[in-house]
């Protein structure tokens, strides 16, 4: 680097700094930890008190997964931490690389000190250059200060940390691809078995966590499992990052526990923009299912309710839609993101999501058929389930469920060629 890059803001004149994280704490924990001893055992034991689950998307218990690590393994590990931010509606993590980045690396270290492992890579999105630039900084002042490296704090501990920057690649946010990049590699999902815990990065066991996943790790050992849970709700620990997005009036990241109601969420984002009522939600990033307003203003922002509601939490990315949008205009876009990030490895994905993105294009255009609603949902049935990684069903999710809900306004663009009166 030539230079340290720092971003102001009227409260924090130096975010993401060093000396800013510890004045609150930071680095805390791994000392707590180094001077007690405490064994990978509590520490595990801890995280899956704690309830944390994947804050990337799939949402899988934390604790549980670093437990698949074989800790006793004589050979090289790693610590992976995805922060390659690609899905439409996402910018949380983007957030804490620029003004948190410590509380990755101190959750990167606990986790690399849990598993026996002394290598770690944080795998960038690359289009925030800028926050790959702080991150690298957040690394010489942790290497400077003796809390990466050799002996950390003068313990027999040691752990590297490297950043490594992406290529803006959407199929790299998919654990596999992402290894197969940083190995030099066509960032293509691998089969599986073998998982990542057994054969992961350059064939080493391998725990892989989104950013988010690994910053909220030093709270926990600092504080404990349970008052963690306690933040949120139970089998919904914590806090969550909401990415908020659409015709609100204070879009942006919200913190907030689990489990608060999507109503008081929407007020924080200031409401609707005048004039505009909500349509739909879609809840957790553009490859989860979408939600009428009915449904999702009943909904609390959790794992377990948006399931139960038919939708998924995701990567917390709430985009909101109101009724001025076209469905359809909205739908053929989504389709066209995931028909242009389908890496081609499987043929259903390669194949069908081109289908669905003309299919709806079709419809967009006024040459819909009253027969492609049923094709479109044939196609997308034949897609999902049958890929190697989720961007098939991702590419097949929209499809169902904007039709699902919104099947009128559909066929009122066939019948009628255009769009709905008030739409556009």
């Amino acid at each position: 680097m030539t230079e340290k890059v720092i971003l102001n803001t009227l409260d924090y004149p130096e975010p993401g700094t060093l000396a800013n994280y510890e004045r609150t704490g930071g680095y805390q924990a791994l000392k707590k930890i180094l001077a007690e001893k405490i064994t990978s055992e509590a520490i595990i034991t801890e995280v899956k008190a704690s309830g944390l689950r994947g804050r990337g998307g799939a949402g899988f218990p934390t604790g549980l997964k670093w437990s698949f690590i074989p800790r006793h393994f004589k050979g090289v590990k790693y610590i992976v931490c995805n922060s390659d931010e690609g899905e439409p509606g996402t910018f949380k993590d983007r957030d804490i690389l620029r003004y948190n980045p410590h509380s990755v690396i101190e959750g990167m270290l606990i986790a690399g000190y849990t598993l026996d492992a002394q290598t770690g890579y944080n795998y960038i999105h690359g289009e925030i250059w800028r926050e790959y630039e702080l991150f690298e900084q957040a690394l010489d002042d942790a290497r400077a200060a003796g809390l990466l490296g050799k002996n950390i704090l003068g313990s027999d501990f040691s752990f590297e940390l490297y950043a490594h920057h992406g290529f803006g690649a959407y199929i790299c946010g998919e654990e596999t691809a992402l290894l197969e990049s940083i190995e030099g590699k066509k960032g293509q999902p691998r089969f599986k078995p073998p998982f990542p815990a057994s054969f992961g990065l350059y064939g080493r066991p391998t725990v892989i966590n989104n950013t988010e996943t690994f910053a909220n790790i030093p709270y926990i050992v600092r504080n404990g499992g349970q008052k963690f849970l306690e933040l949120g709700k139970p089998n919904n620990g914590g806090t969550k990052l909401f990415s908020v997005s659409g015709p609100v009036n204070k879009p942006g990241n919200y913190e907030v526990p689990l489990g608060l109601p999507f109503t008081e969420l929407l007020q924080m984002a200031g409401g609707m923009r005048e004039g505009r009522k909500l349509k739909a939600v879609i809840p957790g990033g553009s490859s989860v299912p979408l939600l009428p307003a009915e449904i999702m203003m009943q909904c609390t922002m959790d794992y377990d309710s948006l399931a139960k509601a038919g939708s998924m939490l995701g990567a917390g990315s709430v985009i909101l839609i109101d009724d001025s949008v076209c469905m359809v205009r909205a739908l053929e876009r989504l389709s066209y993101f995931y028909f242009e990030e389908s890496c081609g490895q499987c043929t259903p994905c390669r194949e069908g999501a081109g289908w669905l993105y003309r299919v709806v294009q079709r419809i967009e255009r006024g040459q819909g058929r009253p027969e492609d609603l049923d094709l479109l949902i044939d196609v997308s049935k034949n897609i999902g389930g049958r890929t190697i990684c989720g961007l098939g069903d991702a590419a097949a999710t929209p499809v169902q469920s904007f039709i699902q809900h919104f099947r009128s306004e559909f066929e009122h663009h066939i019948e009628h060629k255009r769009c709905v009166d008030g739409c556009h």
